[in-house]
């Protein structure tokens, strides 16, 4: 059932768009003239700890200054040193910038030829055996892929602050979040009780219309982003950003919660519902019918941006979704389990066979949940997720209050990292692209892949489904991630004991075995499992998200094939290293965010009255509980 056509006269939201648009170039025009305008570095530039400073000039050795017995003879005037040495030292420019970024995305269209024939090559050579002739050519074509993908999707937009650049795909994000909160008047806090009181079931009613509850749609949306990127991304962000790109995982989690509300909510306004009742809902269908219905001129844009978003959704399952977490749970429980019980048995030599056994076993385990639909992808994740989450939050919490001395001088080092590091505006920039970046990836907001489960929950109230919904953020950044970050901060791994600086030579999950081994040798295990049930969870959830892109896409009949493909895949994934095609798979998880973005901008205009219809019947006592 889709929404109505609105009766609102058109004219009178002409003005806000207006004075949207104008206010938005005005900014960008604003940034431009500033950062085409600084010829000169910041006065403060070499004292304040950045990267020209002095101690990185010595740092760098002979390569940048040749040592006293080594002199060269030069006939440069002592002014043309000091004007290239100053030239050195002046920031980019803003045009100077976006031509480098340009010039990449020429640079991977120019590689894909070589690519091509790199693979016919490697096809053609005989001497090699068929299998690693064909998944070395896979790697090669789906590897130039992603360097165009990338090029796009990671193209590095100037900023004023120091040269700094921002990617694309992460301004959109970040903006996006920024400008819902402010669109919805700051719903994530507003309804942030309520929605807890409806996760509890006190609004549910067994005859809304619908497949699964508002708790299992949650835990539905859950399992797909609690995983791999709670457990290892965090630790891949202090690594690269310290202990300040935290904060601001924290901030971009609370403007994400907006960006899950919104789309959660279309998703429910738009979907379809069958006269068996299931349902067909997320961003494909609310992209078609709902920028149709309210500007039907923009038709062929509707069309496009739902095809778009449903093969990005089936691409980014199989690959993302699919075989990179089968991948890389087998590899952590062949570094803890299996690989020790061979070499001790001396049976290296069955590893193979181990793998393809691993690949049955999970894809037996993932079939038997996504055969029966979103109503047992609803019950298996409302039981194993909270009890995940809980497990993996209380060893957390073990390690911490064991070290409790350390959390005062752990939470100073989060906030003085965010604010005031060597440098203040660009040190501090770095850091916070850094923890945007995890918290926007890890929770997966503004992708509108979790809307495809919400659309799926009993009610008939969608902007209640919304506020549900815009938990996810909350429960997955600031609770697990935050639970990671605090567990390796307070026990250091992330420091090399001898310099106390970061390690450089280490995965992000490493560093958090190594967090989870201060408590003892048998802990690790226990992430072991930890790692096993969320990336499990991920897999099932996923499957859901792609088969209703496929339904979209084809109709019902292409249900059954889709399934029996992702199962095939779940027995390829600990098998193959194909890490092209999933960077492939990962770009196109991305790329979600674009057609949904846009696409919920144009219909906030739509959500908003209905929005605030809700909040007016929540405060006035005409909504009540059930219970």
């Amino acid at each position: 059932m889709g929404a109505k056509n609105t009766t609102r006269n058109r004219s009178q939201w002409a003005p806000r768009w207006y004075l949207y648009g104008g206010g938005m170039l005005l900014m960008t025009l604003a940034l431009s003239i500033s950062s085409l305008a600084q010829d000169e570095p910041p006065a403060a530039a070499d004292s304040s700890g950045s990267a020209t400073s002095t101690e990185d000039t010595v740092a760098d050795g002979p390569a940048a200054t040749p040592a006293s017995g080594d002199v060269e003879t030069t006939n440069a005037e002592p002014a043309d040193i000091e004007r290239n040495e100053n030239a050195e030292k002046t920031p980019p420019t803003f045009l100077g910038q976006l031509v480098d970024s340009f010039n990449n995305i020429g640079a991977s269209f120019t590689g894909v030829p070589g690519a091509l024939g790199a693979a016919g090559d490697l096809l053609g050579d005989k001497s090699k055996p068929v299998s690693e002739r064909a998944q070395g050519a896979m790697d090669l074509l789906f590897g130039s892929l992603v360097g165009v993908l990338a090029s796009v999707l990671f193209f590095e937009v100037p900023i004023v602050v120091q040269g700094a650049k921002v990617p694309l795909i992460l301004l959109v994000l970040v903006l996006g979040g920024i400008f819902f909160t402010f669109r919805f008047g700051f719903i994530n806090i507003r309804l942030f009780a309520h929605s807890i009181s409806v996760i509890r079931g006190k609004y549910d009613r067994a005859d809304d219309a619908g497949e699964i509850s508002h708790f299992q749609a949650l835990t539905s949306a859950l399992s797909a982003t609690v995983g791999l990127g709670n457990i290892a991304g965090v630790a891949v962000a202090i690594a690269a950003g310290g202990a300040g790109a935290i904060f601001w995982m924290w901030v971009i989690a609370f403007f994400g919660m907006s960006l899950k509300f919104s789309s959660c909510s279309l998703a429910q306004l738009y979907r379809r519902i069958k006269e068996d009742g299931t349902v067909l809902g997320g961003p494909m269908v609310y992209l078609d019918e709902g920028i149709q219905q309210r500007f039907l001129s923009l038709w062929p844009l509707a069309k496009i941006f739902g095809i778009v978003f449903a093969c990005f959704t089936v691409m980014a399952a199989l690959g993302g979704g699919n075989m990179f977490q089968g991948n890389q749970m087998y590899s952590i429980v062949s570094t803890t389990i299996v690989e020790p019980l061979l070499t001790s048995g001396d049976m290296m030599h069955v590893a193979p066979f181990v793998t393809w056994i691993f690949g049955v076993l999970l894809a037996v385990l993932v079939g038997a949940v996504i055969i029966g639909g979103i109503k047992r992808i609803g019950e298996v994740t409302s039981k194993m997720v909270p009890a995940m989450c809980i497990f993996y939050c209380l060893c957390c919490l073990v390690i911490i209050l064991t070290n409790a001395a350390d959390i005062p001088a752990m939470f100073a080092s989060i906030f003085s990292g965010a604010f005031s590091p060597e440098a203040m505006f660009g040190g501090m920039i770095g850091v916070l692209l850094t923890g945007a970046k995890r918290a926007a990836f890890s929770n997966e907001a503004g992708l509108g892949s979790a809307a495809i489960a919400h659309a799926a929950a009993r009610t008939e109230e969608p902007v209640r489904e919304g506020v549900v919904a815009m938990i996810g953020p909350f429960i997955d950044t600031i609770v697990v991630c935050t639970m990671t970050a605090l567990t390796i901060l307070i026990t250091k791994t992330h420091l090399d004991p001898a310099t106390l600086q970061p390690v450089a030579d280490k995965e992000g999950i490493e560093l958090t075995t190594d967090a989870f081994a201060t408590l003892g040798s048998w802990v690790p295990y226990l992430l072991c499992l930890a790692v096993f049930v969320f990336a499990y969870s991920s897999m099932i959830s996923w499957s859901y998200y792609g088969e209703r892109a496929v339904e979209y896409l084809i109709g019902n009949r292409g249900i059954l094939p889709y399934r029996i493909v992702y199962v095939i895949f779940v027995i390829l994934g600990p098998v193959l290293s194909l890490q092209a095609v999933v960077d492939f798979s990962d770009m196109m998880l991305l790329s979600m965010a674009f057609p949904n973005i846009i696409g919920m901008v144009i219909l906030s205009g739509v959500l908003a009255p209905k929005l605030k219809d809700y909040v007016d019947r929540l405060k006035s006592g005409q909504m009540k509980p059930e219970w």
